[in-house]
């Protein structure tokens, strides 16, 4: 990733360099399978129901890269915290968000004191495998059932015309989750306070577009 002012590119400008390549690289009919999915989502809209800013974070059990059944009050303690949820390791847009995340967002937290957590579905043993082999050092946790995504209102299932495309790719996305089904998270960002207090939350339907690092930034800020 380029860099300039100290920052990484965008996550909007590096989208818009990798789908060219991606679409080329995986053929027409599958691009256009995922093109209708995206527009299907667009239109679709942001769905009712999703956790508005006020509201406090439900604390429900995740699970870390060992395994290990713990609370999210136990994961984010007295701290300001930032929630990144992802659908998996096999979304290209996720990797690319989380790269950047990592860069832009980890010394900021660092000298803010606050926790940064990436969230998904998938299981400890696939999120693990999938950051090691990504340079990812991102607090990583497993969100089982989505159970802190559904109540955050923030759940999706996938069409049967994009999970079939998926497996002509070779992934296989109830595969990779905890509990054997293909529904995901919306990529959401949430800030919250040291109350567990949720000051800012972005939930993207469209899937190759995500929250930028600045924005954060500034949510973090406002605390």
């Amino acid at each position: 990733m380029k860099q300039t002012s100290g920052f990484t590119d965008t996550i909007a400008s590096q989208v818009e360099e990798f789908t060219p390549a991606f679409e080329a690289q995986i053929g027409p009919a599958l691009a256009a399978v995922f093109a209708r999915e995206q527009e299907d989502l667009r239109r679709a809209g942001t769905p009712r129901g999703i956790a508005r800013v006020g509201d406090r974070l439900p604390d429900t059990h995740l699970y870390d890269r060992a395994g290990r059944r713990t609370r999210l009050g136990e994961v984010l303690g007295a701290a300001a915290a930032i929630l990144i949820f992802y659908r998996g390791s096999w979304c290209p847009y996720c990797s690319i968000a989380l790269k950047t995340y990592q860069q832009e967002l980890q010394p900021v937290v660092e000298a803010f004191g606050t926790r940064l957590v990436a969230i998904s579905p998938q299981s400890p043993q696939v999120s693990g495998r999938a950051a090691h082999d990504a340079g990812l050092y991102v607090t990583m946790y497993s969100d089982r059932g989505n159970a802190l995504a559904a109540r955050l209102g923030i759940v999706t299932v996938p069409s049967q015309e994009s999970v079939r495309a998926r497996a002509a790719l070779g992934v296989d996305v109830a595969a990779t989750n905890m509990d054997r089904t293909s529904a995901i998270p919306f990529p959401t960002v949430v800030v919250a306070d040291a109350t567990g207090t949720i000051r800012f939350i972005d939930v993207r339907v469209d899937y190759t577009t995500r929250t930028e690092a600045r924005d954060i930034i500034d949510a973090l800020v406002a605390l």
